[in-house]
């Protein structure tokens, strides 16, 4: 199996694919709030806040880490602090069996890269993720600013969405976003990848 995501059939963004996918139908659904929490999702997370596993493939991590640095670079001048977000993002993708190039399509959309970014109804940091996912999991110890935490709760709730949706990445973000049945959401996130985060 090739080491990049997007040598997969499954994972090739292109801007056909992108519009493809755009144009699948979409149903109307309410954004998920404290009062209507999924049950099975507060298992994955349970699940993936305890593990520790490391880095499967330091050489690619290395590559990819070199040209992301590059692309950042205009948002986040600090290298250490560059490298240190696309050393995380890198690895909790790939630990949620996704393309970090979406996770950061997707951070770019929810935060432009501002790890302490809160949201008007309270979703904090780089993937916005909402406090109330603390409670749930019974860790209010845990900080949402954490760049390791947060990316974890991120990844793993996209990666859950992604497999209700069974791979479709447009459902998929929209009910990322909470806002399944609009096109907005998912139209960033893939102008985003394309244009900037897509590795041709």
């Amino acid at each position: 199996m090739p080491s990049d995501p997007f040598a997969r059939p499954k994972w090739r963004w292109t801007r056909r694919v992108s519009l493809a996918l755009l144009l699948a139908p979409l149903h109307l659904a309410q954004a998920e709030t404290p009062s209507t929490v999924d049950s099975t999702l507060r298992g994955v997370l349970q699940k993936a806040v305890a593990e520790t596993d490391s880095f499967s493939d330091r050489f690619e991590a290395e590559v990819w880490l070199m040209d992301m640095s590059q692309r950042l670079e205009g948002r986040i001048p600090d290298p250490q602090r560059r490298f240190e977000l696309l050393r995380h993002v890198h690895y909790e993708a790939h630990r949620a069996e996704l393309p970090p190039e979406l996770v950061l399509a997707v951070i770019e959309v929810e935060s432009n890269f501002d790890r302490f970014a809160i949201s008007r109804v309270g979703a904090q940091g780089l993937m916005q993720i909402m406090p109330f996912w603390l409670k749930e999991l019974d860790r209010p110890e845990d900080n949402l600013f954490h760049l390791p935490t947060n990316l974890r709760f991120g990844c793993t709730i996209l990666r859950y969405y992604l497999d209700m949706e069974d791979g479709n990445l447009n459902h998929a973000l929209a009910r990322y976003n909470g806002s399944l049945g609009r096109l907005t959401y998912p139209v960033k996130v893939f102008s985003a990848l394309n244009e900037r985060w897509y590795r041709r």
